[in-house]
Order: structure tokens, then C-alpha cells, then sequence
């Protein structure tokens, strides 16, 4: 069963009065349970595909459908609740508020939620046990490793138990070692807990544990040999 569906998808912007197009006629589909590597050159429109998988960026043209509904023509108001619902995110640098310890992090995305305070405990808990992270829940992101901090990010994006995870070059500000482990983990929730993950790099070693590499360049994808 396909979760996303693109069709005939552009992005062009303005830039010093001139038009700039990112990609034109780009068409796609991810099936439920997928693990895709979006590689490709720098300004190939990687990240901005990401944005709008995730809908923070829309279109200028072309459709993008999430499980038969289409989600760039939403309101910002439908399209924060579908995203709080249905997406979580993963970042370079981790995004954790510095103030707050690893539990209270992981728990920002549970408060836009209707539940209890002692449901939201239950949820962090198994977030943070999933990722195997348990014993730094009351420690603060200057007290982790960048592997610790990108575990707590992770434990974050799933603690809504979202379909699908977005991950824009997530082990990139790690070494070896520690990019290894959080890879291993995202193969982990994909394959035991289907999560669907769309995650873009630039490090072909990263790219291996996905399911599917995808090169997008010149605005076309080129699917690579598989990954696994």
C-alpha cells in the first residue's frame, strides 16, 4: 500500500527578480513501511523535498497525497494537526531545547496532545526505552554524546507514534561509531515497528541501511542498485 503519492511535483522560487526551479514534473511513490535514501548534489532540492513530504513547504505545482488524502492543499491549521498526527522529524543537529532534560525534550510533541499528564509519562517512557536511552532521561542535552542527543531527537519523533519519519542528514554531525548505532536504530523501527522512514545524506555508508537509495538530480530520480 503506497503512503505517499507524487505527481508531476515543482518547486521554483524567485530569486534577485529571476524564477529558479528546483525540480519540474518530479513523480513518486513510498510505499507503507519503506526505507528510502534520497541522495544527491547540493541545491538538487533534497531538503526541500523533505519539507514537503512533511508539509512545511508546499508545491508550486503537482500533487503530493498522504494515504489517498491531499495534503498541499490543506490549510495551515488542518496541515499542523495532520502533520502533529501523522510525521515526525529528525535534524542534523539534534534541535533540542538546551533548558529542558532528555524526558521533558521528548515530551514537546505530546503537549500539542490530549493526553494526561500521566499518559504523556507513559509515552515518554517508551520512547525512551525503545531507543534504549532510559537511564539519561533526566539528563540535559549538554551532559549527552551527539549519539545520546540525536537518540533523544529520535525517541522525540516517535513518541506520537507517527507513520512516518523524516530524517534530513541525521547522522552527519556524528562519527562513525555513533552515526552507526542511530542507523541501526532507524532500521530497528522500521523493520519491527514499520515505521516508513525518508531519510536524505549525503554519506553513501548511511545510505546502505535504507531499503531503497534514491539519487535526485537535474529534478529526476534515479533509483540505485538496492541497499539491502
Amino acid at each position: 500500500m503506497n503512503l505517499y503519492t507524487l505527481r508531476d511535483l515543482s518547486k521554483r522560487y524567485s530569486r534577485g527578480g529571476e524564477a529558479v526551479t528546483i525540480f519540474e514534473g518530479l513523480n513518486m511513490q513510498i510505499a507503507q513501511g519503506d526505507f528510502i535514501a534520497i541522495m544527491g548534489p547540493s541545491g538538487s532540492g533534497k531538503t526541500t523535498l523533505l519539507n514537503m513530504l512533511g508539509g512545511i513547504d508546499r508545491p508550486s505545482s503537482g500533487t503530493i497525497e498522504c494515504q489517498g488524502e491531499r495534503i498541499d492543499n490543506l490549510s495551515e491549521a488542518r496541515l499542523s494537526k495532520w502533520r502533529a498526527a501523522h510525521v515526525g522529524f529528525i535534524f542534523q543537529f539534534y534541535n533540542l531545547m538546551p533548558t529542558l532534560n532528555a524526558a521533558q525534550n521528548v515530551e514537546l510533541p505530546l503537549l500539542l496532545t490530549k493526553l494526561s499528564p500521566k499518559q504523556r509519562k507513559e509515552h515518554i517512557a517508551t520512547a525512551l526505552d525503545i531507543v534504549g536511552i532510559s537511564d539519561r532521561a533526566k539528563h540535559y542535552p549538554r551532559q549527552l554524546s551527539g549519539g545520546q542527543q540525536q537518540r533523544v531527537a529520535i525517541a522525540r519523533a516517535i513518541v506520537s507514534d507517527p507513520k512516518v519519519l523524516l530524517c534530513d542528514e541525521p547522522t552527519g554531525d556524528l562519527d562513525r561509531v555513533s552515526a552507526d548505532s542511530v542507523l541501526e536504530m532507524l532500521q530497528l523501527l522500521n523493520s519491527k515497528l514499520n515505521k516508513t522512514i525518508i531519510m536524505v545524506t549525503h554519506d553513501p555508508a548511511a545510505a546502505k541501511y535504507a531499503r531503497r537509495e534514491l539519487r535526485l538530480d537535474k529534478g529526476r530520480f534515479i533509483e540505485q542498485e538496492s541497499a539491502q
